[in-house]
C-alpha cells in the first residue's frame, strides 16, 4: 500500500524521533556519575515498538552494538511485563535475556500517550561494577556467570515513579561502591523521563495518526534502502574467518567461521562451524552475536538509516553448539566488548572480495578493557577505574586507516587523561601513537596507541579482557596484518606478561608499579609494494617507521632523508620476482 504521507512531514518526523533519542543520550551523559558513561559514552537510548520491541529510532550518540541487543532485550521485557502503569520502569542485565554482559544494565520504561500504552523507551549504561570475583566485572577466567556479578531479571525498579527500596538494597548489597552507583541509576532513569516529555511533545504537535504512519513508512523505506545496497553484492557464497586469542582459561584460539550466502536482496549468515562453547568468559549470547552482524553490515552500508527495517534482509542461523550461542551458566563478560568485534571482522573478511572498493582491512577490533580496583588512602575511599582504548582502523581503497580510532562496536575511547588522573590515584606516564603498528599495504593500517599508567598510592587489583594479542587485525588483498595488542605489568622492577597475552585478572599491584598497554594497528589494504614511495617517505619523516622498516616493509630505499628511486625500483622488482617464485 502506498503511503499518503508527504515527504516533508516524513523527514520532519524522522528527525523528531531521532532528536528524542539524542536528548535522552545527552541527559544520560550529562548527569551520569561514572566517567565510563559521562566521558567514554558507553551507553545508548532508543524507542521501541510497544508489542514487538522492534527498533523505531536510536540516538546518534549510542553504541552501535546496542542497536540489536536493546531490541532483543526489550522483547524479553515485553514478554514478562505485567500490570503496566505510567512511570513504571524496569531494570535488567541478564545476558541471556537479550543482553550483552552483566555490566551493561538496561532500563525499560513503558511510554503512555493519552492514557494508552504507545511504545517503550529503553537505554543501556555500562556500570563500572556489578559485583563478581574481580572489581569491574571483567573476570578473565570465570567459568560460570555467577562469578562475573549480579544477574538481574526484568524487575520493576520504579513503580508509578517510586523507586523500590527493597530492590535497591538487593542491588547495593551485591556490588562494590554502591554509594556511587545511585548517581548512574538516577541519570539512567532521568534520561527516559526526558525522552517521555520530548516524545509527548512530538505526538502533541503532529498527532498520533501521522506519527504512526511515518513510523511504518520509515521502516519500509529503511528495508528498501538496505535491499538496494545488498543487491550490489554479486550473488554467491562468501567465507571469512576470525580468531579470538583464547577464552582466558584454555590457552587456545577460538575460531569464528563465517559463511555468507547472498541471494537477490537477502543475506544469509551461517556460523555453525565455529568453535564449541568455551570454559572462559568469551562466549557470546545470541543477542550480541546477531547485533555484531547487524553493526558489521551497517559499517559496510552506513547510509541506510537505523530501525528494525534495516535488518529485515539479514537472516542469521542460530549457531547452537558453538561459543557464539551462550546458554546459562556460560560466562560471557567478553562477549560484547571483544567477541562481537571478531564476528564483525569475519563478516568484513568474507565480503571484501565482493566489495573491494567499499570495504577495508580489519580494524584493531578490541575495546582494551582494563579495570583497576583499589583503595586510595589519601582520599580514604575505594574506587574502580575502568579504561577502554582506541586502535588503528584498516586501510581501504582510498585512504590509509585512521589512527587511535574508536572500536568497531562503538564510539567510545579512553576517557580524557586529566579526568582519569583527577578521579583515581594514577598517573599517565605516556600516551602516544603505537608507531609502526599499522599493517603494511598500498594503503597502510592506522596506528594503535601506547599508554603507561603508574599507581601513585595504595594497593590495587588489575584485570584485563582484551584481544588480538596472538594475531593482529587481518590485512586484505595482499596487505599485512596489523601489530598485536601488548600488555606489560611492572611490579617491583620486574615485568610480567600475561600468559594469555591479552587476558588476566586479579594482578596485585602497589604504589609505583606500572601497567603498559599497546593497542593493535589496523590491517593493510593491497600490496605494500604498490604504495607510493613518497607516502612511505612521509611516514618515515613523521617517525612512523624507521628507514630500515621502510625498506623491509615497502621496498623503499631512503638515504640521507632522500628517496633513492632507482634503488627502490630495483628492490621492489626483486621482491615481486621472489613472491611469484614462491607462488
Amino acid at each position: 500500500m502506498t503511503s499518503t504521507i508527504d515527504p516533508v512531514t516524513l523527514a520532519v518526523i524522522q528527525s523528531g524521533l531521532q532528536q528524542v533519542c539524542n536528548e535522552m543520550d545527552l541527559a544520560f551523559v550529562r548527569s551520569a556519575f561514572s566517567p565510563v558513561i559521562s566521558e567514554a559514552l558507553d551507553r545508548s537510548d532508543g524507542i521501541y515498538h510497544k508489542d514487538t520491541g522492534d527498533l523505531i529510532a536510536q540516538g546518534e550518540l549510542g553504541l552501535p552494538v546496542f542497536v540489536g541487543t536493546m531490541q532483543f532485550g526489550t522483547r524479553e521485557v515485553i514478554e514478562r511485563a505485567k500490570d503496566l502503569k505510567p512511570d513504571d520502569m524496569y531494570i535488567v542485565n541478564d545476558p541471556y535475556l537479550g543482553g550483552t554482559h552483566l555490566m551493561d544494565v538496561r532500563f525499560n520504561k513503558p511510554f503512555f500517550y493519552e492514557g494508552e500504552m504507545y511504545a517503550w523507551l529503553s537505554n543501556t549504561g555500562h556500570w563500572p561494577d556489578t559485583g563478581g570475583g574481580v572489581p569491574g566485572g571483567f573476570s578473565a577466567n570465570a567459568t560460570e556467570v555467577e562469578q562475573e556479578g549480579l544477574r538481574l531479571p526484568p524487575v520493576k525498579l520504579f513503580k508509578e515513579g517510586v523507586m523500590d527500596e527493597e530492590i535497591m538494597e538487593i542491588i547495593f548489597s551485591n556490588i562494590r561502591l554502591a554509594d556511587q552507583r545511585i548517581g548512574d541509576i538516577k541519570a539512567q532513569a532521568a534520561a527516559l523521563t526526558v525522552g517521555e516529555r520530548r516524545f509527548t511533545a512530538l505526538l502533541d504537535r503532529y498527532g498520533k495518526d501521522t506519527v504512526d504512519e511515518c513510523i511504518v513508512e520509515l521502516r519500509a523505506r529503511a528495508e528498501r534502502q538496505m535491499r538496494t545496497k545488498i543487491a550490489t553484492i554479486p550473488d554467491g557464497e562468501y567465507h571469512g574467518v576470525a580468531y579470538v586469542d583464547s577464552d582466558g582459561v584454555v590457552d587456545e584460539p577460538l575460531e569464528i567461521d563465517m559463511k555468507i550466502r547472498k541471494t537477490d536482496t537477502d543475506l544469509y549468515f551461517d556460523m555453525s562451524d565455529s568453535s564449541p562453547p568455551c570454559l572462559g568468559p568469551m562466549n557470546s549470547v545470541i543477542a550480541t552475536t546477531r547485533s555484531a552482524i547487524y553493526l558489521a553490515v551497517k559499517h559496510i552500508f552506513p547510509e541506510v538509516p537505523i530501525n528494525a527495517g534495516t535488518y529485515a534482509p539479514l537472516h542469521i542461523e542460530d549457531p547452537k553448539g558453538t561459543f557464539l550461542y551462550a546458554e546459562y551458566p556460560r560466562p560471557v563478560s567478553g562477549c560484547a566488548a571483544e567477541v562481537s568485534q571478531r564476528i564483525a571482522e569475519s563478516v568484513f573478511a568474507a565480503l571484501t572480495p565482493a566489495l573491494p572498493d567499499l570495504l577495508f582491512a580489519a580494524p584493531a577490533g578490541t575495546s582494551g578493557n582494563f579495570a583497576l580496583g583499589g583503595y586510595d588512602p589519601e582520599e580514604d575511599r575505594s574506587y574502580i577505574m575502568y579504561l577502554l582504548s582506541g586502535g588503528g582502523y584498516g586501510g581501504n581503497a582510498d585512504a590509509d586507516g585512521i589512527s587511535n580510532g574508536c572500536s568497531t562496536i562503538g564510539i567510545s575511547k579512553t576517557q580524557p587523561v586529566e579526568i582519569v588522573e583527577q578521579r583515581y590515584p594514577v598517573l599517565f606516564e605516556e600516551y602516544s601513537l603505537h608507531e609502526g603498528s599499522g599493517g603494511a599495504g598500498k594503503r597502510r593500517g592506522g596506528f594503535g596507541i601506547n599508554y603507561e599508567v603508574t599507581l601513585r598510592r595504595g594497593e590495587a587489583r588489575a584485570s584485563f579482557v582484551m584481544d588480538h594479542g596472538r594475531t593482529g587485525p587481518q590485512g586484505v588483498l595482499g596487505g599485512s596484518d596489523g601489530d598485536v595488542n601488548k600488555v606489560r605489568v611492572t611490579r617491583n622492577g620486574k615485568t610480567h606478561i600475561p600468559p594469555h597475552l591479552s587476558k588476566e585478572q586479579d594482578i596485585h599491584i602497589s604504589a609505583g608499579d606500572r601497567v603498559r598497554v599497546s593497542t593493535p594497528g589496523g590491517g593493510g589494504y593491497g600490496d605494500p609494494l604498490d604504495r607510493d614511495p613518497e607516502l612511505v617517505r612521509d611516514d618515515v619523516s613523521r617517525g612512523y617507521y624507521t628507514v630500515e622498516q621502510a625498506a623491509e616493509l615497502y621496498g623503499v630505499v631512503l638515504s640521507a632523508d632522500a628517496l633513492d628511486a632507482a634503488a627502490t625500483e630495483k628492490l621492489r622488482a626483486e621482491r615481486r620476482v621472489t613472491a611469484r617464485a614462491a607462488e
